[in-house]
């Protein structure tokens, strides 16, 4: 069947379109302006805190804005491939914008998708903490699946990452690990990661070959920034140093710079060992601290405002995703109904598609909230 090029280059422009309506062009490009001054300051460095604000602004302001003029120009392109292939009636010049047609409209609906995420923190970069759950050495192997499956994921994307605390379990896998993703929009594409993941296989650790479920829960939060307003009151934190240990909990230096922090009202515990120095360990977990800490702040507000609305309806559950390797292959989102047969394509990191599902399914849950 012969792809109709014209009605598929419109429907682009038209997806375009909307997405310039809400970027606002105009006014990012005022942003950017405003920014470069600023950031031309001879004095800017002399608060590095704001510098770092301006800075991280402006990088941000550009990369988005050229992200969107970048695809009007690439949509531009396609269309002067497909006017060649077509007056020349040159088939391997029209195959070559098939392959284009099909690599732009999968990235013009991952720019759509970045325009759903309008929420307070979507923006920010995100702290993602796995933790084994109930399956024994099976569950902490599959939370190392995780880590793995979400560094491919970042990797593909050329995307920064930090791991900040690993905490490995005594056979095989990991008790917990946590992690950061330093880009921007790293929480609002996250953040629909966040729950209770199940994956259902035979046991590579059972010597009688049994089928095993084991569960891992993923944590997702918004990494705090300076101009957040929360202060943790220095007698409110329990501060605990240990040496940082490997896997079958060797010991890895020789002195006391692992951190753990418990924040005594709540009862929320940070580790952080990943980093050289005590002081540097301290430091990132009290960002950690304070970024789960305005996370849960902002969730008894929302718990609030639903109490005083008379809203009861009862939420979806933490249970989200399902693994399945036997007795058939499926990896399926059990909110989005999203499903793929290829474990193995999403263990590898490929998992844009459940993630533009999950924000599609979560814009759809705010607005039926009102």
């Amino acid at each position: 069947m012969a792809v109709d090029f014209t009605q598929a280059i419109k429907d682009l422009r038209s997806t375009m379109a909307s997405v310039r309506e809400v970027t606002d062009l105009t006014a990012l490009q005022a942003q950017i302006t405003e920014l470069e001054s600023k950031a031309a300051e001879p004095t800017l460095w002399d608060d590095p805190e704001k510098a770092q604000v301006v800075t991280s602004s402006l990088s941000r302001a550009k990369a988005e804005h050229d992200r969107v003029t970048g695809m009007d120009a690439r949509i531009d392109d396609l269309e002067a491939l497909v006017e060649m292939g077509e007056e020349e009636n040159d088939a391997e010049t029209l195959a070559e914008a098939e392959r284009e047609l099909v690599a732009v409209t999968k990235a013009v609906g991952e720019l759509e998708v970045r325009t759903l995420l309008s929420g307070e923190y979507d923006e920010r970069e995100a702290v993602v903490t796995i933790r084994a759950g109930a399956g024994g050495v099976d569950a902490a192997d599959f939370a190392e699946m995780l880590l793995r499956m979400y560094l491919r994921w970042a990797e593909r994307h050329g995307y920064a990452v930090k791991v900040m605390d690993t905490s490995y379990a005594e056979e095989a896998g990991l008790k917990s690990v946590t992690f950061e993703v330093n880009v921007p929009y790293a929480y609002g594409n996250l953040s629909v990661e966040g729950g209770t993941h199940r994956l259902v296989r035979i046991s590579p650790f059972d010597n009688q070959g049994r089928r095993q479920t084991s569960f891992a829960a993923v944590e997702v939060i918004p990494l705090i920034e300076g101009t957040d307003s929360i202060d943790i009151p220095e007698n409110e934190l329990k501060i605990d140093v240990f040496r940082s240990s490997g896997p079958g909990g060797q010991s890895v230096n020789t002195t006391d710079s692992a951190v753990r922090m418990t924040h005594l009202p709540t009862g929320t515990v940070v580790s952080m060992q990943n980093e050289k120095s005590q002081i540097q360990n301290r430091a990132a977990a009290l960002r950690v601290m304070q970024s789960r800490l305005l996370l849960l702040k902002k969730a008894e507000e929302a718990a609030e405002r639903k109490e005083l609305a008379g809203d009861i309806k009862a939420s979806w559950g933490d249970q989200m995703r399902s693994y399945v390797l036997n007795p058939y292959q499926m990896v399926k989102d059990l909110r989005t109904e999203h499903e793929t047969g290829n474990p193995d394509k999403v263990f590898d990191g490929d998992i844009d598609d459940f993630i533009e599902a999950g924000i599609r399914w979560q814009i759809a849950q705010r607005k039926a909230e009102g």
